[in-house]
């Protein structure tokens, strides 16, 4: 399996990535990022990008993949409304379509978040089910909405999430509030190896998929 993935360097993303280091199934990743890892290995490669709305100079890393783990995110206290839209929905859509014409048989994974809702009274889960909604309709993604992810440790993470992650593991006996981040990676990972497409993946199920 050759996979792509977003948001390597974030809290998510990183743990998604090492799932795939570990994965006997997983032979080559891509990775687009704005600057380069920590870290290297051997099934990885780095391509350094900056405008995420346009990836015809990276087109390469879409290549033959068989998904895209697109764990790019960003939490609505850190940014306007407009900058949320854009990261959340439109680098998502951008790159759903690049994967189409370079590897239209590839799975695309989004990481939404429990609690998104079309009619909800906050943006972010508004915005996160437009999302869901637009890939779905364009490449028949897989929409995964884990509630918390218990994840790498990353600078770009919000100070209060920082604060508060040892209390909020409390929440791991409670199978639709608590996900290992490596275990959303296995999960993903399996699901691309079923075939599974076009739906919402809630926590709890989240869970059984890694499990399996």
């Amino acid at each position: 399996m050759k996979v792509l993935i977003f948001g390597a360097s974030g809290s998510g993303g990183g743990s998604v990535l090492r799932a795939c280091f570990s994965s006997p199934d997983v032979k080559e990743i891509h990775a687009i990022t704005r600057r380069p890892l920590r870290f290297t290995h051997k099934k990885l490669r780095v391509f350094i990008h900056n405008d995420y709305l346009d990836y015809a100079p990276v087109e390469e890393a879409f290549v033959d993949v068989d998904a895209c783990l697109f764990c790019l995110g960003i939490s609505a206290t850190q940014v306007s409304e407009e900058e949320y839209r854009q990261i959340t929905h439109d680098f998502a859509l951008a790159a759903a379509g690049t994967l189409r014409i370079h590897s239209p048989t590839a799975v695309f994974h989004f990481i939404s978040g429990k609690g998104t809702c079309m009619d909800s009274h906050f943006m972010w889960a508004r915005v996160k089910a437009e999302t869901e909604r637009d890939l779905m309709a364009l490449v028949n993604a897989l929409c995964w909405r884990p509630g918390f992810i218990d994840g790498e440790s990353s600078n770009s993470s919000p100070r209060i999430y920082r604060i508060l992650r040892p209390m909020l593991r409390l929440l791991k006996p409670f199978r639709g509030l608590y996900i290992n981040g490596q275990d959303l990676g296995r999960a993903m990972l399996k699901a691309t190896s079923e075939n599974i497409r076009g739906r919402v993946i809630e926590n709890a199920e989240i869970r059984d998929l890694a499990n399996q």
